[in-house]
């Protein structure tokens, strides 16, 4: 009789930003799927979601990942319900309009790594700075690199668990890194970001680090931390035309505010229009522009306005849940005529 270790994941219902909270339930001769996870429940007044006395909420998994660091171990994604079945008010995993997996994402994840004793990033001295930016995007070498091995090691393991994961590289600021993840279907690119995160905060626990998701840590002439949104539907990817990509971003003008509410906590200090940012008080877009809020690769106009589109306005610590439901909301209220032979 074998025993699996099954970590249930899910949000909690701070706000603005919300945290994952996690814990493991054993199960005996468990297949492996999807399908046999069971619901389980937790304590909702200990994570504000519920009140004392009526405390229970329940935990629905909606994906699942061989958890690489443990033995017999899964990872299980889960969304919040109410007592009665329906989705918690936390969940914004169940508001996405995406059932038909049309939209597709590509999430750049930039965070911080701090070092638990100094409470500084990595390659900051205690009561100083480092040299300026300039030298640590892409960089090699102890001189400029901090924390390779904590990045390296959450490489392989997400990739061992299973998920999409294209890509790391150090930021421009100093203890700065990114991932990339790229999946089909809203949510699950956010069910693997978020398992992503999980994979790196726990993993900073052996290394006694703790990761930085603020996106503006540290102040002054330093770059925050962003989680930009590459994203299309089939109708970016197949138009070819100028025109509906010029229609298409005009669509995020009127609705800013509405972006910008759910594009994460703080991020007014790092949406400045400095340091490859656009003002959190204008919206623009434009082409191979990093300082616009939305940037069309490119890639996309050499191959004739076929392709994608990238929101560098979430901040770091946003959800991809929020942020994926919000666009394709903005990309689905615009009326395209469609030619007829």
């Amino acid at each position: 009789m074998s025993k699996a270790k099954l970590e249930y994941i899910w949000l909690d219902g701070y706000y603005p930003t919300q945290n994952m909270r996690s814990k493991t339930k054993i199960e005996e001769n468990f297949s492996g799927k999807l399908e046999d996870c069971p619901i389980w429940s937790f304590d909702g007044s200990s994570t504000r979601q519920a009140e004392g006395g009526d405390s229970d909420c329940l935990l629905k998994p909606v994906a699942i990942y061989p958890d690489p660091a443990r033995k017999n171990g899964f990872l299980v994604m889960a969304e919040v319900l109410n007592a009665d079945g329906t989705p918690h008010e936390s969940n914004g995993r169940a508001k996405i309009n995406d059932e038909n997996d049309d939209f597709w994402f590509g999430f750049e994840q930039e965070y911080f790594i701090m070092d638990t004793k100094t409470e500084l990033p990595l390659g900051f001295p205690v009561g100083g700075y480092p040299g300026p930016q300039g030298l640590y995007y892409c960089s090699v070498g102890g001189k400029n690199t901090h924390g390779r091995d904590i990045v390296e090691e959450h490489a392989d393991l997400c990739i061992e668990a299973g998920l999409n994961f294209e890509g790391i590289n150090q930021e421009v600021a100093c203890g700065q890194w990114e991932f990339q993840v790229f999946a089909k279907g809203a949510k699950n690119a956010g069910d693997q970001i978020w398992v992503a995160r999980y994979l790196l905060d726990r993993l900073a626990e052996k290394h006694q680090y703790y990761i930085e998701y603020h996106p503006k840590p540290v102040k002054g002439d330093w770059n925050g931390s962003g989680m930009h949104a590459n994203f299309s539907n089939t109708l970016l990817r197949t138009c070819g035309s100028k025109e509906i990509y010029d229609k298409v971003c005009e669509a995020f003008r009127p609705v800013t505010k509405e972006h910008i509410e759910v594009y994460g906590e703080f991020n007014d200090q790092r949406l400045t229009g400095l340091h490859e940012t656009a003002s959190i008080n204008e919206f623009s877009y434009g082409v191979s522009d990093r300082g616009a809020s939305i940037r069309i690769p490119i890639i996309t106009v050499e191959k004739g306005y076929k392709g994608w589109l990238e929101d560098r306005r979430p901040a770091s610590n946003a959800d991809p849940y929020k942020v994926a439901g919000r666009i394709i909301e903005t990309v689905n209220s615009v009326e395209v005529e469609v030619a007829t032979a």
